[in-house]
């Protein structure tokens, strides 16, 4: 009778632990599904700081500097991302045609001048589309004073006034390789804002379109003052205040460029400045494929 009690008593025990060790069996399983789903990795432990890489040029770099490697938006690929093209800047279109050019009117200094000189519009040298001084130049700080010759009475006036007259439908405004040499970028911007503000003040509807500074020579007698360098910034100036003033940009100068930058010898007229007939049909054409529509 003892002997079967303990036998009974043995298999209760086996029991009990089977049950215990099915259940140990359940709840692992139903704890680690549990930790899959939450989507956390419980065995990763946090970044330890000791022996952590300093940031790429050492103290005062942002939190912003790409690693060590890496581009811009931490592109692995190494080559930063591409500057993004102002809104304010025309981008490429359709041929417009000589219709398009024949409805704008040049506004600017000897480098706007040279259109009519040449003839490379369709009135010729007798073309009504270009402003400048009697002198054929002008400078940028003194658009207000020095009065333009228009073309329709042969009187001098004012720009303000001139615009006022003529109603314009597009502008397209070359000015700023004087002020390259005796400007700050402040003063530069000053000065253009201000053409510009005047120019929608006297005709709302008139489309502006700042147009860029070309290019000189490399062997350009001033270029000690007047540098491709200085250009260039200058040209990104102008392509702000466009975007400050609600008015296009276009980049004219890059058809004039050689592959350092400086105007084409086959585009200039010989003094190392001013472009010559197939500079201006250059840019004549780049408007026409990158019109203000």
């Amino acid at each position: 009778m003892n002997r079967k009690n303990d036998k009974n008593s043995l298999y209760l025990i086996w029991a009990v632990a089977i049950v215990a060790c099915l259940l140990i069996v359940m709840f692992s399983l139903l704890f680690a599904s549990v930790t899959r789903g939450s989507g956390v990795d419980i065995t990763t432990a946090p970044p330890s700081s000791e022996g952590s890489a300093p940031a790429p040029g050492g103290e005062g770099e942002g939190e912003d500097t790409p690693p060590e490697g890496q581009g811009e938006n931490g592109d692995p690929s190494g080559i930063p991302s591409a500057e993004p093209v102002s809104s304010a800047q025309l981008a490429e279109t359709e041929d417009a045609g000589q219709d398009y050019i024949d409805r704008l009117t040049f506004l600017g200094d000897s480098t706007t001048n040279g259109l009519k000189e040449y003839g490379v519009l369709s009135g010729g040298e007798g073309t009504t589309q270009v402003w400048t001084p009697r002198s054929g130049t002008l400078t940028l700080y003194l658009w207000n004073a020095a009065p333009i010759v228009y073309p329709e009475t042969g009187e001098e006036m004012t720009i303000s006034a001139a615009v006022a007259a003529k109603q314009p439908e597009y502008l397209v405004i070359t000015l700023g390789v004087n002020g390259v040499a005796e400007l700050t970028e402040e003063n530069f911007k000053l000065y253009y804002t201000d053409l510009v503000n005047a120019v929608l003040a006297n005709s709302p509807t008139t489309k502006v379109i700042c147009n860029s500074i070309y290019p000189v020579e490399n062997d350009y007698q001033h270029i000690d003052q007047i540098s491709n360098a200085k250009i260039d910034a200058a040209n990104g100036w102008i392509r702000a205040v466009a975007e400050a003033t609600g008015t296009k940009y276009t980049d004219s100068c890059s058809v004039l460029k050689a592959e350092d930058g400086s105007l084409r010898e086959d585009y200039g007229n010989g003094d190392g400045l001013h472009l010559n007939a197939d500079g201006y049909n250059a840019v004549l054409q780049y408007l026409r494929t990158h019109a203000y529509l």
